[in-house]
């Protein structure tokens, strides 16, 4: 019956909309773009965290701050946005823009239930903003791993204190942290050229930040310039100078959003693409590829010989232990995904604020005040988490499925997943048929 009401209210509303205050349009996939764009700005003034990055006509944004249409009223657009989406055929669909800008749409309202106070599972807001179906791991899966940690760690003890003991060793001086990162986001910058093209004024902005729930962010500012902020909040691993640099500058977010800018936005002129909304299947990939590209840039035994050689003297930690401590590091990863099993118990109501802090103890190896932390970016991005590894997962098994060992293929595979918009469900369908 609430569904039938709410169906009921709809329609109402869709046929209650001729004396609105946005303009009507002649409806093409430009300007269904164009409003969208507005849409999500609109959007932006009641959720801060929606739009990651614009930049696009100022007088857009500006008209979006002056209206500040209500929730309910963005919801209703959207939803219209929807139907004549599906009700227009578009010619020589390149990129298949139509079905990508219906997702990124779809998305959006789903995003707007949320902050109207309905709240979807974990893995209905995977499969409605991310156009993804994360997998689930028993606990079973992570004692495993666990059991082969306590094995290769030193000393007696429960294994995450002996672990926390362990690393400490591979802590960066806070006075090396600047250098470090410096000289590493300057080596996967060069190697980055090396292989592919970015705009010759692109450039970016370091900057320390505090009380943050992440570890570091890229904010991209347009005409291919970003803002990249590491959080300091927690210590500075060494193996994380690559990840971080890799991840958020080159071939990472920096290299991914002033690639699509200039082909999209620019060249091509399709409005979409002038903003980036956070809660979209756009960021799995994003965030797939940021991480895989540590791999790209960094491929084989050359990221441990980049650090063994470069950044251990640089941030003066001696190098004893590191093969045990790679070995290590490389069994920890594969708890990634209980980062997603804690956020998806919280989050469906299975366990309490509590109990996820513990669970993120135990399964995930983080020290207290780093569970708290991603407890509370679970909170504030609820199943963002995913994209971080299961978006790893599906562009690792992607570029391997399409370019096997080769190395120059898989930087070639690499390229386009980079340059060009895609849905996630498109890498699935196409790896799973070839």
């Amino acid at each position: 019956m609430k569904i039938i009401l709410n169906i009921l209210i709809i329609i109402f509303l869709l046929n209650s909309c001729a004396e609105d205050k946005i303009i009507n349009i002649k409806y093409t996939t430009n300007t269904l773009a164009d409003r969208f764009v507005f849409l999500a700005l609109s959007l932006g003034e009641h959720d801060k965290d929606y739009v990651d990055a614009y930049f696009g006509e100022d007088s857009v944004r500006a008209e979006a701050k002056k209206l500040k249409l209500p929730l309910r009223r963005i919801k209703i657009e959207a939803i219209k946005l929807l139907a004549v989406l599906d009700s227009i055929k578009v010619e020589n669909d390149e990129f298949n823009r139509k079905k990508f800008l219906f997702a990124t749409i779809r998305a959006m309202n789903s995003r707007i239930n949320h902050l109207l106070g309905y709240d979807y599972l974990f893995d209905q807001e995977a499969k409605f903003i991310y156009n993804a179906n994360p997998p689930h791991y028993s606990d079973e899966h992570f004692d495993n791993i666990l059991e082969k940690l306590n094995k290769l760690l030193p000393g007696k003890g429960d294994i995450l204190s002996r672990y926390e003991k362990f690393r400490k060793n591979f802590i960066i001086p806070e006075d090396k942290v600047d250098t470090v990162f410096r000289r590493t986001i300057a080596e996967s910058r060069k190697r980055t050229k090396e292989k592919l093209d970015i705009p010759k004024n692109e450039n970016f902005t370091l900057e320390y930040v505090t009380g943050k729930s992440w570890s570091g962010y890229n904010w991209y500012g347009g005409n291919a310039q970003s803002l990249i902020q590491i959080n300091l909040d927690q210590p500075t691993y060494i193996d994380r100078a690559i990840d971080i640099a890799a991840h958020e500058g080159y071939p990472g977010h920096h290299t991914f959003h002033s690639r699509i800018e200039a082909e999209y936005a620019k060249n091509r002129n399709w409005a979409e693409f002038t903003v980036y909304p956070l809660f979209s299947p756009m960021s799995l990939l994003s965030e797939g590829l940021a991480n895989f590209g540590i791999e790209v840039v960094f491929p084989g035994d050359e990221k441990i010989l980049f650090e063994k050689n470069i950044l251990f003297p640089l941030a003066g930690i001696s190098s004893s232990d590191v093969d045990k401590y790679y070995e290590i590091q490389s069994l920890v990863s594969k708890l990634n995904f209980s980062r997603n099993e804690v956020a998806r118990n919280f989050l469906d109501g299975n366990i309490s604020e509590e109990d996820a802090i513990k669970y993120s103890m135990k399964y995930s190896l983080m020290s207290e005040s780093r569970a708290k932390q991603s407890l509370s970016f679970v909170k504030k991005y609820r199943a963002y988490v995913i994209n971080y590894n299961y978006g790893l997962d599906l562009v690792r098994k992607y570029v391997a499925r399409h370019a096997g060992d080769d190395s120059d293929k898989v930087w070639e595979i690499y390229t386009e997943l980079i340059s060009n918009p895609h849905l996630p469900s498109d890498l699935i369908l196409t790896s799973e048929n070839k």
